[in-house]
Order: C-alpha cells, then structure tokens, then sequence
C-alpha cells in the first residue's frame, strides 16, 4: 500500500512539474534592453555656449548615462520600467550658469514607469509615467541619430505622466487621447489632471509614417506638434519635426515655434551621414524658454556620422548655431557676445 502510494505521489509530482515547464516555456520572458554613452566636446569659443539639453561638459572626456529598461508582457497585461543613472539621467533641467550639470543631484531618473492592457487587438489602455509623445527626438542617445540635442527637443515635454487609450483603426492609421498631469517631467501632479493629450498616427505608404499631437493645460499651456519620417529609399531617410508652443495665460506670454529638418543617407553597410538644419524662434513676450531671447531667432546646423561596429555607434558630429542678433545669448572666448557659436563631439553609443 505505502509503495502505491508512493508511486502516485511521484506520478503525481512528475505531472505537476511537467505542467510547471510548460508553462515556464510559454510564460514570455523579461525583456532587458538599453544604451551606455560616453562622449567629448570641444566648444570653440573655449566654454559651453550652446544652450541644449545634455552633452554640456567643456573640453572633457565626460558621460552620459547608463539606460536600463525592464519589459514583460504576460497575456494581455503588460509593464515598462526604465531607469537612468548618470548625468544625461538625472532631473531633466538645464545646466547651471558654467553649462554644467549639478553632480551632487540625484543620479537617477524614472524615464518610463507605466502598465498597459489589450483590451481587444485594436485598442489599448496605459497609465503612468511616459516618456512623452511629443517631438521627434528622445532622451535615450540610442533612439537619436544625432548626439546633441534640437532646441524643440530641450523646450518640450520629456515626459508626461497621464492615463491614455489607443485604438488602432488598421496598420495605417490609429488616434490616442488621454488626460495628464499639467506639470511635465514629475511624477506627482503638483496641480491637477488637468491636461489633454492626442496623437493621430498615420502612414500613407510603406516607409513613411507620421505623427500629428498636441498637449493643452490650464498651466502647462497648448503645444501642437509634427513629427514625420519617411525612409525614401534603403539609402535615403528624411524626417521632420515642427512645433509650435503658447504658454497658459496664468503664467506669461511667449512661448515659441520651430522647425527641424533631418536628412540621412547610409554611404556604407556601416556609415551614415545625417544632418539636422533647425530654425527656432522665441515669441515675444515674459515667458522664457531656452534658446534666443523672446524676440529673436537662432539656426541651428548639426552635421553627423553613425559608425556602427555591431551594437557600438561611434558619433563624430559638428554643430554650428547661428542667432539673428549678436546680442542674442553667444560669447567668443574673450566674453564678447557674438552671432555664432560651434562645437565638435564625438560620442560612443553602446546599445543592448
């Protein structure tokens, strides 16, 4: 009797562990990816003159950040949490008056922390903190092509927190709408949920996809936004990003527009060449954003290579900003306010 009872004990566990690895190997796995960067600047006027987020170091060989995301999808439940350490990750703000960061500040930043559940195939629901929607270019310098960043990258949101719906009408077209914090980049609502969100997704022909947004607060104020790319041919890549952004009455007027062009062509299996031509214009008025004073315009003109060696970039780059006025923000090294301002950086850009 015991010894029958102890072969169904072990027929019974070698079912329950069978069905374990089963499931074990149907069970998606935990998805790891991210990017480490490094890079050196070289200013020409011998100081940090161009005001853009990230990348501010004077002649030094600096960091950027360790980016370490964690995916999982089980069914139809999914989550995101990504988390940066390092300078380009820590609170997303501006550099202090000698154009560097506060390194005694926290040296991590939550880049994404969000859950998400498919309610059918088309439509989707997805709560907490985002990396926004807004814009062409990102945080990560793994998902740039260039290595500094655009003046409409620095003065958008980077991310926002919200609850948003996204209903995929086919492949070609889809619309998500969502409510959001009215204070960007935190992950509290300092006011309220008082923001809306929408983005209306759609691509004409194969390659070619593009981005139609807008964010409007009481006090984070209304931002409408284009972001467009269309991969012409296996060689030619041209994408597009335009903004235009009015601050909430309560807080000022101001504000600003722009324009980004981004052209690339792949020279080599392992080489491409891209520019970024960007012009950028502060409305007049009391609200203050970063680049040229309210009034007055700045033309941005960044030049790149991506050299790829497997998941290494290698990203030489020259930028060349140019303001309307002499007396809009640039010194030469002497101090003396000047109309230009240039730099040189070459990057490193480990992705996984």
């Amino acid at each position: 009797m015991k010894k029958r009872l102890l072969l169904l004990s072990f027929a019974a566990l070698s079912v329950f562990a069978a069905k374990a690895q089963d499931t074990t190997k149907t069970d998606p796995p935990l998805v790891i990816s991210g990017s480490v960067d490094t890079y050196y600047k070289y200013d020409f006027s011998k100081h940090s003159n161009i005001p853009t987020s990230f990348a501010s170091d004077q002649n030094s060989i600096s960091i950027g950040m360790i980016d370490l995301a964690l995916k999982k999808k089980v069914g139809k439940a999914s989550f995101v949490g990504e988390l940066s350490f390092g300078p380009r990750g820590q609170v997303q703000s501006l550099p202090n008056a000698a154009g560097a960061y506060d390194e005694s500040a926290n040296s991590f930043h939550i880049q994404n922390l969000y859950v998400s559940y498919d309610v059918t195939d088309k439509f989707n629901l997805t709560g907490g903190y985002m990396a926004t929607f807004m814009g062409y270019e990102v945080i990560s310098p793994a998902g740039n092509f260039n290595y500094s960043t655009s003046y409409l990258f620095t003065n958008g949101p980077f991310q926002n927190p919200g609850f948003k719906a996204t209903y995929a009408f086919s492949s070609k077209v889809s619309l998500m709408a969502g409510i959001f914090n009215d204070s960007w980049n935190l992950y509290t609502s300092v006011n309220k949920v008082n923001t809306f969100g929408a983005q209306l997704m759609v691509s004409p022909v194969a390659g070619w996809t593009a981005y139609l947004n807008v964010l409007s607060g009481k006090l984070s104020g209304t931002e409408f936004d284009l972001t467009t790319s269309y991969q012409i041919t296996d060689m030619f890549k041209l994408g597009l990003n335009a903004a235009d952004f009015k601050p909430a009455a309560v807080v000022g007027t101001g504000g600003f527009t722009g324009v980004a062009l981004y052209p690339q062509v792949a020279v080599a299996k392992d080489v491409t060449l891209g520019l970024r031509g960007e012009y950028f214009k502060t409305k007049s008025g009391s609200y203050a954003t970063v680049g040229p004073p309210p009034g007055s315009s700045v033309f941005a003109t960044t030049f790149t290579a991506n050299i790829k060696a497997g998941p290494l970039t290698l990203m030489p780059e020259f930028r060349l900003d140019s303001n309307k006025n002499d007396t809009d923000g640039f010194s030469t090294s002497s101090g003396n306010a000047t109309k230009t301002a240039s730099q040189f950086v070459l990057a490193a850009v480990y992705a996984f």
